[in-house]
């Protein structure tokens, strides 16, 4: 998620769930519970509150499925289906192959959980291609609304509204047999991570696949080819950089780019706007879903302890949460 909102409004945001050095909302986001580690990547939740009127216009960007309830605020979103409004609702966000607008109005409360690559069908049967920069309601995948919606009770913790969320998968799971995804696409998940700058060839070569299957399970893990996920990786690693919720040390993902020009290109693609742009606009809340990404990046690098406070952070978030299934 996005916004430009200019220095008077952000002041106006009152976070709950962290904040960066310079006062940028954060959420709560930390590794699932152990036994829900094969479908979810990241389990998150963001509070920040401000008054009714508060309004902001951003953007929108997921490189994973998310499942997300957003409560009191009205979202309108320009999804490849057209306009979208949500408010006090549950919903499947797919992944993005460009960055989409986003409008809100009020203060910042969801919740949700980032899912693995190909766990979306195996939760519930469907590849990520049909939701390639599309939201649907939870309806989508035969979820009642209310069984998701109304694990928020006023006044809970964001703790505790995680905890509620993994108790509510774990039943999900267990009740319809799901099985976990498979492996493929997590490994090249964790190469774009590492370096999307490499050969895709050898990746197949690597993991005993010819190139052609790995177009195919990618694409439908993904929804796009693992060209453009590598590209997506290498943009989005640019972005956490320039938004200030980025390993410092990481000097090389200014040189993944041939040139300057081709930054640039590369960039605008993705977001419509240059970086000198970006950092001038600064993409508050975008710098809020760029964080999560770059947190389990880290992690999945093995170059942060899933426990340790962030570089970027101006304090830690919370006390950990127990990762023991319940």
């Amino acid at each position: 998620m996005g916004d430009g909102e200019p220095s008077t409004a952000k002041a106006r945001l009152q976070p709950e769930t962290g904040a960066t050095k310079d006062g940028v909302p954060l959420s709560l986001n930390r590794p699932p519970a152990h036994d829900l580690e094969p479908w979810l990547a990241r389990i998150m939740v963001a509070i920040a509150q401000a008054p009714d009127d508060f309004s902001v216009s951003g953007l929108l960007c997921n490189d994973a499925g998310y499942v997300r309830t957003a409560i009191g605020v009205d979202w309108t979103v320009g999804t490849a289906d057209g306009e979208l409004r949500i408010r006090d609702e549950t919903f499947l966000c797919g992944q993005h192959s460009k960055a989409m607008p986003l409008d809100y109005v009020g203060g910042i409360k969801v919740a949700g959980f980032m899912l693995k690559p190909g766990a979306m069908r195996a939760l519930w049967g469907i590849d990520d291609g049909p939701l390639i920069d599309r939201i649907k309601p939870i309806e989508y995948v035969g979820i009642n609304d209310a069984e998701l919606t109304g694990l928020y009770q006023p006044g809970m913790s964001p703790e505790d509204w995680l905890l509620e969320i993994e108790n509510w998968l774990r039943h999900h799971i267990a009740q319809n047999g799901c099985q976990p995804p498979e492996q493929l696409s997590q490994k090249f998940e964790a190469a774009s991570f590492a370096d999307p700058n490499q050969s895709i060839n050898d990746f197949a070569d690597r993991n005993g696949v010819t190139a052609r299957t790995l177009q195919r399970i990618i694409k439908r893990d993904f929804g796009l080819t693992p060209k453009q996920v590598m590209r997506r990786a290498r943009t989005l690693d640019l972005a956490a950089r320039l938004c200030g919720v980025a390993d410092e040390n990481e000097e090389e993902i200014y040189l993944r780019f041939f040139d300057q020009s081709h930054q640039i290109r590369e960039f605008t693609t993705f977001f419509d706007m240059t970086p000198r742009q970006f950092v001038a606009d600064r993409q508050g809340l975008l710098t809020l879903s760029l964080e999560i990404r770059q947190a389990r990046r880290l992690e999945v690098l093995n170059r942060l302890d899933p426990n340790a406070v962030r570089p970027w952070m101006s304090d830690p978030i919370l006390p950990p949460v127990s990762q023991t299934a319940n």
